[in-house]
């Protein structure tokens, strides 16, 4: 199973969102787990619900 980024580019306004949630150290990521994201220049929470798709 892959990871989260811990970033992406914001859709609104082209700045740097960053991962906020809390992930589990002990425990892999299930899909439709709900993941929280904070771009550092406009403040726009996204929040994704994680699918992993794995390496292609």
């Amino acid at each position: 199973m892959s990871d989260p980024p811990e970033t992406f580019i914001c859709v609104d306004c082209g700045g740097t969102a960053h991962l906020i949630s809390f992930l589990p150290e002990d425990a892999p990521l299930e899909p439709g787990t709900p993941l929280a994201y904070r771009c550092s220049d406009c403040l726009e929470r996204f929040d994704v619900v994680w699918e992993d798709f794995g390496e292609n």
